[in-house]
């Protein structure tokens, strides 16, 4: 198959599990309900920190940016928190970050029941949290693959989008309700004490140990190739496109409701807790729904349908003064907020091989929090210059917009239906007795022989377009493909990788099932074995020049 083959007319998905299958698992469940307990405290503390900042005189600004400092960190550390959760144990890496989460937390609370909580330190704390959140994103995110079966990642991912939006139709009027009863500094401690159960459930995991002859990869080698798989996989880029167009529009309502609530419809914190709590509210109805709509309809559809939701709520939040209106409009938007989320996080999920899933989801991240991290700011900005009613509708203006985009861009129909299953059909290299090999020396060139009777030239090169982006996914830096100008049948395909260790790895733990098929397809077309050469730098050093 081609890559070119991978686009096509969206098909609805077949039906599966059902979609709390995974909540049947003990260690799903356990890490699920904590994730649960630490979001509904995050939604909290969301509220309690930009109603410290709604009456400011620049509060477009301001609440923006504290949506902004959380978020914003993913674009310099997700990438680096996706290696680490794919070179290290995630387990005890999310311990490690969660207790360093309940510190910044803690720190916030006190600061602020002493009185010490300024505009700057507020944001400046926030951020930090941000960076927690970063680090954290990629290895909660890799680690679902790990609790449930493969056939239940749809359903776990819809889990975990059920989770973030269960918890903000709970935290934000809970944190109302506190914030206006007792100040914001009590919902600060509560966020705090709600990481303690996360690293609780995260001590009472027993992750399973990795494979018998497998070493962590090198963080600069681990973060070229992570980068390197996103680069030459077609349907992972599409997956990104898809994100950034729709949370950059979207990021607006987010960014602006608080000053809606509070300037525009006349609520107290609980007001806006309630209309916060109104798109969670809706995003539980999409977690309920979504499997028999996506079934029906494809992802397609259901992505342009989440982009007319939100811009349904961004124009209603623009021109209506009726809060209860809002409310249940809001109530469609969360809808469309869950199936965007839960449509583009399982395709992701499905697509990416264990090796390398932490680096992807962060990079997914980058993009998506990333962007909604900008897209804030920058509608924040605006409304401060221009009013929030007109940026409201020039961003509800750009959804219909993304939504028409899936005409030229949709997502690849194949997309998270191949198989990513690790197998290792492909023979060690052989080494001559004596020969020393710097394994972390390189390049490393791969020399390959086909024999291709003129009948099946033009499959056979269909067939290496494929393969080369599949060799390339997996570690190659360059590939290229010869034909002998002397004798015609006879064609060389030649790769070059970074290291020999690298180049192991893809013997060793990098070929999927879907990879080799492909070279099984390439191999068939040839009448005779593949011959394979392995040139490597010599002992010594390159040499020098005479």
């Amino acid at each position: 198959m081609t890559v070119r083959q991978e686009a096509g007319a969206e098909r609805p998905e077949a039906s599966g599990p059902s979609s709390l299958a995974p909540l049947r698992l003990r260690t799903f469940r356990g890490l699920w309900l904590a994730q649960l307990g630490s979001n509904v405290g995050t939604w909290m503390q969301t509220v309690g920190a930009q109603w410290m900042l709604v009456h400011q005189p620049n509060a477009p600004t301001l609440t923006s940016l504290v949506q902004a400092a959380s978020l914003l960190p993913v674009l310099f550390l997700s990438l680096p928190a996706g290696v680490l959760a794919d070179v290290l144990d995630r387990r005890r890496l999310l311990i490690a970050l969660s207790v360093a989460m309940t510190a910044v937390s803690a720190a916030l609370a006190i600061l602020t029941a002493a009185g010490l909580t300024t505009p700057a330190v507020l944001i400046a704390l926030v951020f930090l949290m941000g960076c927690g959140s970063a680090l954290t994103g990629p290895g909660w995110q890799a680690i679902q693959p790990e609790l449930v079966p493969r056939e239940q990642i749809p359903a776990a991912a819809s889990l975990g989008s059920l989770n973030v939006n269960l918890a903000r139709a709970v935290g934000p009027a809970l944190a109302g309700v506190l914030v206006a009863v007792t100040g914001p500094g009590v919902v600060f401690g509560i966020n705090a004490v709600s990481f303690l159960g996360v690293v609780a459930a995260l001590f009472a995991w027993r992750r399973a140990a990795p494979p018998a002859g497998s070493s962590p990869e090198r963080m600069r080698a681990a973060l070229s190739a992570g980068t390197r798989y996103v680069r030459n996989a077609p349907g992972v880029r599409r997956v990104m496109l898809r994100a950034a167009l729709f949370v950059l529009p979207a990021s607006a309502l987010w960014s602006l409701l608080p000053v809606v609530s509070s300037r525009r419809l006349g609520l107290g914190a609980g007001g806006y807790g309630l209309l916060l709590g109104a798109l969670g509210v809706g995003a539980i109805a999409g977690a309920v729904t979504i499997k028999r709509v996506r079934n029906t309809v494809g992802r397609n559809l259901l992505l342009a349908l989440s982009s007319v939701a939100f811009a349904a709520g961004s124009a209603v939040a623009a021109v209506v003064t009726v809060p209860v209106v809002v409310a249940l409009v809001l109530v469609v938007t969360g809808v469309g907020w869950l199936y965007a989320l839960s449509t583009l996080n399982t395709t992701l999920q499905l697509a990416l091989p264990a090796w390398v899933r932490a680096r992807g989801l962060a990079v997914y991240l980058m993009v998506f929090l990333g962007g909604q991290g900008i897209g804030s700011l920058v509608w924040g900005l605006l409304a401060q210059a221009a009013g929030t009613r007109p940026v409201l509708l020039a961003a509800a203006g750009l959804l219909p917009l993304t939504a028409l985009s899936l005409t030229r861009w949709p997502m690849y129909t194949r997309t998270g239906t191949f198989d990513r299953e690790i197998v290792a059909p492909w023979p060690e290299p052989m080494i001559a007795l004596g020969t020393d090999i710097d394994s972390a020396g390189g390049p490393v060139m791969v020399q390959i022989a086909y024999t291709v009777p003129a009948g099946r030239t033009g499959a056979f090169r269909d067939a290496m377009t494929a393969l080369s982006v599949s060799r390339r996914r997996t570690g190659a830096s360059h590939w290229s493909l010869y034909q002998d100008a002397g004798e015609p049948t006879h064609w060389v395909e030649v790769f070059d990788v970074p290291s020999w260790e690298e180049h192991l790895r893809q013997h060793q733990s990098r070929l999927t099932a879907y990879d080799a098929s492909l070279a099984d397809r390439a191999r068939a077309l040839s009448t005779t074995e593949p011959v394979v050469h392995h040139l490597v730098t010599p002992s010594g050093g390159r040499g020098t020049p005479s």
